[in-house]
């Protein structure tokens, strides 16, 4: 049964292309099933920031960007680091939400009663 618990002031960042150390198909996938989970659990946070290799999971080619739409259909927002976009090549990859500065991520987190980092 699952557990409902407010995360609407919560705050996920995303600081790497997946969960954990492992081989990067394993990270996605297990990213991917945290945000199946939460979805599950009725757990949405109130935004999702993606910074450094966080980015990748959600632009083109990330297996997280029909999830993410449906977050976001669902008003999580989704903020992804400028800087680390243009690092990367990544600016025209985007595929869901949008594109911030690091203010908006340090605002968020002003704003979150809970940080998460994954």
């Amino acid at each position: 049964m699952p557990h409902t618990q407010s995360f609407s002031d919560t705050l996920i960042l995303v600081t790497n292309d997946g969960l954990g150390n492992a081989e990067p198909d394993l990270g996605r996938k297990l990213f991917v099933k945290y945000l199946e989970v939460l979805e599950a659990n009725g757990s949405l946070p109130g935004v999702i920031a993606f910074y450094t290799r966080g980015v990748h999971l959600a632009c083109e080619g990330s297996p997280a960007i029909e999830k993410l739409r449906a977050f976001e259909a669902a008003g999580v927002r989704i903020v992804l680091c400028k800087t680390c976009l243009d690092y990367y090549g990544l600016a025209d990859k985007v595929q869901v939400g949008v594109v911030g500065g690091m203010g908006d991520i340090v605002a968020a987190q002003a704003m979150a009663h809970r940080v998460i980092t994954v």
